[in-house]
């Protein structure tokens, strides 16, 4: 795979974690180290690992795999993107927020839901049998990067316009996910047709 490639294929997946940290970051008022470099590093160790287990799974799990990551990652961004609609719509005036995206259950979901993408990518890549040690790097190290450029964005839009951004991020959650489940309905059923 060529350098230039590599680097859109890696843009492209990192930017379902972008918009993620842009939710995060409405949410994390203010952002300091800690939560940022635990979003960043779990967001890139996810999307970075994530090829190689679909790359060294290959054909032998590739049927579930693609019947079931993307109910996975719709199921996992609805729930967290409604939370956070609902949080944000009832909680009171000068509460502080308890809930903290890069902590927990939380954390985790939103790196599995952010990186299903990247495991049918490894997938690809080993039906085309391209090595995939170095692009996982790549889109590991991408992934963090835009995950940082997406939290302090964030914050700072969060500080601008308060609950409306976290509002509006909940609800880029859950379009993320209505995204990858209607991208992936839509090819498994225009593949059966080519197929029959």
């Amino acid at each position: 795979m060529d350098a230039l490639s590599l680097i859109a294929l890696s843009v492209a997946l990192a930017m379902d974690a972008f918009a993620v940290a842009l939710a995060a970051g409405s949410i994390l008022q203010p952002l300091s180290f800690r939560p940022c470099f635990r979003l960043a590093f779990h967001f890139g160790l996810f999307q970075g690992l994530m090829p190689v287990i679909g790359w060294l799974a290959g054909m032998t799990v590739q049927s579930f795999v693609a019947a079931w990551s993307h109910w996975l990652a719709f199921l996992l961004l609805l729930a967290i993107g409604g939370r956070m609609v609902y949080e944000a719509l009832t909680a009171e005036e000068g509460v502080a927020r308890t809930n903290d995206p890069s902590r927990g259950l939380t954390m985790v979901a939103l790196s599995v839901a952010t990186s299903i993408d990247a495991l049918a990518v490894g997938l690809t890549l080993a039906m085309i049998d391209v090595t995939i040690w170095i692009p996982s790097l790549v889109i590991g190290l991408v992934a963090c990067c835009f995950t940082v450029m997406g939290l302090f964005l964030g914050t700072r839009a969060g500080k601008l316009w308060g609950k409306r951004v976290e509002v509006a991020g909940g609800g880029i959650l859950i379009l993320i996910g209505l995204k990858i489940l209607i991208t992936a309905l839509f090819f498994n059923q225009t593949a059966a047709k080519i197929v029959s």
